[in-house]
């Protein structure tokens, strides 16, 4: 199984940005659809982005759709998300996740996950 930590996380204001990291450990990622999934209080944890295997395909949720961007590099076992434009409502704990399915969306297809990292937005 492959261990991941997620950092970058912090407190900015409104419409600044932030870049999350997120590295692997045990296992090479190539093998490995990646994802990110946040969970704000008292809300359930909900899918944000997911990469594909190769990279070559991402896929985002609709409130994040134009301003986060998801990337990977396979050679340093670490994904990425950048976040700009950062709303309120973006104000979560986001955690990355690993899954054996190269196109997974839902929390159920990935198999390992990180400790998370806060990330707040003032307005």
């Amino acid at each position: 199984q492959v261990q991941l930590v997620e950092s970058g996380g912090g407190l900015v204001q409104a419409g600044g940005s932030l870049r999350l990291s997120c590295a692997a450990s045990g296992r090479t990622l190539n093998n490995y659809g990646m994802g990110w999934f946040r969970q704000a209080p008292g809300k359930e944890r909900e899918f944000v982005a997911g990469i594909s295997w190769s990279g070559g395909r991402t896929y985002y949720a609709d409130s994040v759709k134009g301003r986060f961007t998801i990337s990977r590099d396979n050679r340093k076992n670490t994904e990425y998300l950048q976040m700009n434009s950062l709303k309120p409502e973006d104000t979560a704990v986001y955690y990355c996740a690993a899954s054996r399915t190269s196109m997974a969306t839902m929390m159920k297809d990935f198999g390992s996950w990180g400790q998370g990292t806060q990330v707040t937005v003032s307005s």
